[in-house]
């Protein structure tokens, strides 16, 4: 019978060193921050820790062994023990990041030496980075050049210059495209900047883990993969796409589509002829200006659709504003103070907890729908203008600056409030207002 018994102990003493073996052992590896990690999905140790009990109590319940199933002091050891390393795994990791001069001494710069590599004209380039800054720009002459710094932590000259000297950037072939690469990256006290020119006309790649990323002047498509750092591209031909995870980006005088995915902080595109596509979760405001074919903003919060963006677009802190948009626009979020100003067509808003407010400079000419919940909704049309509307608040009052014989208020006894008619000459555009425990105020311009 001893036999029959459930290893539950020894079960769950190797599942949870093969866990967090496998942790440690990512961490290893640039790109795997193991805080980050810990801080958003630590509770699935619980989660782990409470499914292979219950399998253990349901397999000594089958035994007849109920006992075997009991959390002993040494597996509560065992994980404290466990948590306590990885702790100061993330703990050293985080004094790295923000104190790095307590533990790697001063920085010594020493300039790179890369021999020019000759390359067509229209060749397919990748830029790696490690840890340093990279900046990349087009030339007329058909060759990579890299110049820059190498960046070295250490206590005394003598140690920085030997660790310099081990380290170089090479323009290396593969297959039918080429890398330009440091020789060397495993080394945390080094870090790389590099200033890189190719052709005009070349198709690059950057790949970056920490450090700031810069791109002027191409004449192709533009891709960046960024881990930390502020990214900047101007004055490029073709499409941008940029996938990020912390810093700053701005777009600017782009002649293609920009799609930025990932997370971040603020976000700043203008001066696109093609359309805007954001996808992922930004903490500073993300802003938009000029965008010939429009904004598609995607979180876990705002769904936004904008055809045209003649004006700008910010988002960010709980508040939405649209400028000169002349295209559909349609929306659909929450918890937004939502502004909308000169629209030219149709509107559809979707929202609650955060006021809705939509003015127009001249009268609409497309339809216009928001529905709104626990806030109110503000809409402000020029007095010439024309057009249909019903207009619903559940226990809340409708304020009209407009009135006439077609237009009728009506209340009941429980404190809902119903505008419905038509205003102006012609048919007009058809306006569709509803909210609940909020107001609904339609005055003049």
């Amino acid at each position: 019978m001893a036999n029959g018994r459930p290893r539950g102990s020894s079960l769950f003493s190797g599942l949870i060193l093969i866990f967090i073996g496998v942790l440690l052992m990512m961490h290893n590896y640039r790109g795997f921050e193991l805080g980050h990690v810990l801080r958003h999905w630590w509770p699935l140790l619980l989660i782990f820790f409470g499914g292979l009990k219950l399998y253990e109590r349901m397999a000594c319940s089958r035994s007849n062994d109920p006992g075997a199933s009991r959390i002993t002091p040494a597996e509560v050891f065992l994980v404290l023990g466990l948590l306590a390393l990885v702790g100061v795994v993330v703990a050293v990791e985080g004094v790295k990041e923000h104190f790095p001069d307590w533990v790697s001494g001063d920085t010594t710069a020493v300039d790179l030496d890369v021999a020019p590599e000759a390359v067509p004209a229209n060749a397919r380039i990748t830029v790696r980075g490690g840890h340093g800054d990279i900046s990349v720009r087009g030339s007329d002459e058909a060759e990579v050049r890299v110049n820059g710094k190498k960046n070295v932590r250490s206590w005394n000259q003598t140690d920085a210059q030997r660790v310099a000297g081990k380290v170089g950037v090479e323009v290396v072939k593969n297959g039918d495209g080429y890398e330009v690469q440091p020789t060397s990256r495993g080394d945390s006290r080094v870090s790389v900047d590099m200033d890189v020119v190719v052709p005009l006309k070349s198709s690059v790649t950057i790949r970056n883990e920490k450090g700031d990323i810069s791109v002027a002047d191409m004449g192709t498509p533009v891709s960046i993969n960024n881990g930390n750092g502020d990214i900047d591209v101007r004055n490029t031909i073709g499409d941008v796409n940029v996938d990020m995870r912390r810093g700053d980006a701005k777009i600017s005088g782009t002649r293609g589509d920009v799609k930025i995915s990932g997370t971040g902080d603020s976000v700043d595109v203008m001066d696109a002829t093609g359309n805007f596509t954001i996808n992922g979760e930004f903490v500073g405001p993300i802003r938009a200006e000029k965008v010939a074919k429009g904004v598609r903003f995607v979180s876990h919060r705002t769904d936004l659709t904008l055809t045209q963006l003649s004006g700008h677009m910010e988002a960010g802190s709980g508040n939405l504003e649209i400028v000169d948009a002349p295209g559909n626009l349609t929306v659909r979020t929450h918890e937004e103070e939502i502004t909308i100003e000169n629209a030219g067509g149709r509107i559809k808003v979707d929202n609650r907890n955060g006021n809705v407010e939509v003015r127009f400079s001249s009268p609409p000419k497309e339809d216009i729908d928001i529905t709104n919940a626990s806030a109110a909704i503000t809409l402000g049309l020029p007095e010439a203008s024309s057009f249909q509307i019903v207009a619903d608040c559940h226990s809340g009052d409708i304020d009209s600056e407009f009135d006439g014989d077609s237009l009728k208020k009506t209340t009941t006894q429980s404190g809902d409030s119903h505008f419905e008619g038509k205003y102006g000459n012609g048919r007009g555009p058809k306006i569709t207002l509803h909210t609940s425990y909020g107001s609904i105020s339609i005055h003049k311009n």
